[in-house]
């Protein structure tokens, strides 16, 4: 398996982001293709699933967890780290195919730009995790204080695609 890659996104006026890089994955998904093999391969790692979604063209994110998608079809193209009213060239744009897997820190903003119809994906959750609460990035004076709420969540013990040891476990030390 390939290295995965790594963004760092810094805050902006409207998102907190984190000081935890995202990780993306390609190609790593278990044949078939499926939202059951999909589950399974990310549950078997101490992350749990949360839902089945398609595109989500609103941006947003999650200040009490950290969140991760297996797509298992179709593609789309995700906007991360920078609020609706921002400039999006302040942020990464990643295109993300069936059988990638993406793992966000908690208070990266993200939101799908360009997709087909049948992109679907798991979210899964950090075993312990409480359900996401999800911000939008339209207040700049509550910025900080949702930065500091995702910084104090706990770094999970497994990588979602790589377990105990995968690099989730050394990046985000």
């Amino acid at each position: 398996m390939d290295k995965p890659e790594v963004y760092r996104l810094t805050q902006t006026d409207f998102v907190p982001n984190s000081r935890l890089p995202v990780i993306v994955y390609r190609n790593v998904l278990p044949r078939p293709l499926d939202e059951t093999s999909t589950t399974q391969f990310l549950e078997k790692n101490e992350w749990i699933k949360g839902g089945t979604w398609g595109a989500i063209q609103r941006h947003h994110f999650h200040p009490n967890t950290h969140e991760c998608y297996g797509v298992f079809s179709g593609s789309s193209v995700l906007l991360l780290g920078v609020g609706p009213t921002e400039d999006e060239s302040l942020g990464h744009q990643i295109q993300m195919e069936a059988g990638d897997v993406i793992v966000l820190p908690a208070g990266v903003s993200h939101c799908s730009k360009d997709f087909n119809n049948d992109y679907r994906y798991v979210g899964v959750y950090p075993k312990g995790s409480p359900r996401w609460k999800n911000e939008y990035g339209k207040v700049k004076d509550t910025c900080q204080m949702l930065r500091e709420q995702a910084e104090s969540i706990s770094i999970p013990d497994h990588d979602p695609v790589l377990g105990q040891n995968g690099p989730l476990c050394e990046l985000w030390s």
